[in-house]
């Protein structure tokens, strides 16, 4: 009896150091979990950075529990960097199913070329969010039955009392808009792109991470110093690319960029629809004869050079076509083709002729 007894013993320390060599022994809760967190995700982790993560925030018993169930599981290889709402005290399993589950991901951010900073309203009464409503709902997070949220007034409010070069900003941009309108000098200072932004960051953290991160994309592209070789102020280099963006397709941005500068450099007016449409409630594409007589810094039918601030955030594209307009005479075009490519003209009547034959057509 004693012998079957050891035998039994040693079976037993047998399976389980196999099963602590093989790392089959682990901690691990049972259930979907109790309270909601946010817990980050940063570049580069892995997924056993990612299990140690939720490990320390609680969401799982052990690392290891969530690497396991892991292996049941590709998604997991395909987590972004960005912050998720998770449990705490959940199974390994649960855990891999939430942290791949695309609703589990908060405060993710897209900007895209062309955005304005606060919502336009169309005349077929749509409306595009601005970078300020954008902001403020990639803050929202429900946690445990709350709702929490950055509103955009409060984004508004600090932007505007606050000299931008706190706020990450680089000193060449803040000094360029310290004597523009409060309410505007954050017009198309946020570049296009993705931001992940932390929901419990409040107004002041949010601009600075979208602010700082702007400012690396600006110096990628060689601002200001670049702004030399077309011989204008970078911040004027930045309003004209906002010009660039909502007057043409990205194929004749080049082109579109040397129409500007031409007109510029001969003292015309630019005659944009595009800046008229900025101060506009209900803009369309195109201006009435209405829109282009009322009075303002915006209306470059009335007034001569540029507007005051940009008129949208640029894109990448737009910034190196002001940066690299093509060589050529024009100072005239017009959309000519259901693609939105423009026919250009040196010369009005050249013009003329292009319009009347788009609007032949009925592509103008």
């Amino acid at each position: 009896m004693l012998a079957v007894g050891l035998i039994a013993l040693i079976a037993w320390g047998a399976w389980y150091g196999a099963r602590e060599l093989l790392g089959m022994n682990y901690a691990d809760y049972g259930g979907s979990g109790d309270d909601e967190v946010v817990i980050e995700v940063s570049a580069g982790d892995s997924v056993r950075t990612i299990a140690d993560t939720l490990e320390r925030a609680d969401v799982v018993a052990s690392s290891r529990a969530f690497v396991v169930a892991g292996n049941e599981n590709p998604d997991v290889n395909a987590i972004q960097p960005g912050y998720y709402v998770m449990r705490t005290r959940m199974s390994g399993e649960h855990a891999v199913d939430a942290i791949t589950d695309p609703d589990a991901r908060v405060g993710n951010l897209q900007i895209r070329g062309g955005i304005k900073l606060e919502d336009v309203t169309h005349s077929d009464d749509t409306v595009t969010r601005g970078v300020l409503s954008r902001m403020s709902e990639a803050s929202c997070v429900d946690l445990n039955g709350e709702s929490d949220c950055v509103e955009p007034r409060e984004l508004r409010e600090v932007a505007t009392r606050t000299d931008l070069a706190e706020l990450g900003a680089p000193e060449w941009l803040a000094e360029a808009v310290a004597d523009v309108d409060p309410e505007r000098k954050l017009e198309g200072l946020v570049m296009p792109g993705v931001y992940d932004v932390d929901p419990s960051w409040g107004a002041r953290e949010l601009l600075t991470e979208v602010l700082t991160s702007s400012a690396r994309k600006l110096s990628a592209v060689g601002l200001p110093g670049s702004a030399e070789d077309v011989g204008y102020e970078p911040y004027e280099v930045l309003t004209i690319a906002s010009v660039i963006e909502h007057e043409a397709v990205e194929d004749d941005f080049g082109r579109v960029s040397r129409v500007i500068y031409n007109r510029l450099d001969e003292d015309m007016r630019l005659e944009m629809d595009s800046t008229v449409n900025y101060v506009l409630d209900r803009p369309d594409v195109r201006t009435s004869e209405e829109d282009r007589a009322q009075p303002g810094p915006y209306n470059t039918y009335r007034n001569t050079g540029l507007p005051p601030t940009p008129i949208s955030a640029p894109s990448m594209e737009a910034l190196q076509a002001a940066l690299n307009p093509d060589e050529g005479s024009w100072k005239f075009f017009v959309k000519c083709e259901d693609n939105g490519l423009s026919c250009f003209a040196d010369s009005y009547e050249e013009h003329k002729e292009n319009v009347r034959d788009a609007q032949a057509r009925g592509v103008y």
